[in-house]
């Protein structure tokens, strides 16, 4: 498999490590385990949508940057209506 498909991987740990972060604490920011959080930055999980959209959201990029789909890490222009999506999957 191409190595451009494991982006992903290393680009949620360099944002993690730039933002002088612990995989412990941003996997207590997504509501998660160390572990599972780490087996997303080792790629042996998929990373679920949810995930990726509060990745997003927190380091302020869009997916298409955390997947390696674009070099740029400005986020685009976000939707009016995110405060009403369920981005945590808990309902609230």
């Amino acid at each position: 498999m191409n190595n451009k498909f494991f982006k992903v991987y290393t680009r949620i740990r360099s944002l993690r490590e730039d933002h002088d972060l612990t995989q412990k604490k941003i996997a207590t920011i997504l509501n998660m385990s160390q572990t599972g959080y780490s087996k997303y930055e080792t790629g042996e999980n998929d990373i679920p949508t949810r995930i990726l959209i509060n990745l997003s959201l927190y380091y302020d990029t869009s997916i298409d940057y955390l997947l390696g789909i674009t070099d740029e890490p400005k986020p685009y222009a976000r939707s009016k209506n995110l405060e009403d999506m369920d981005i945590n999957g808990d309902g609230r």
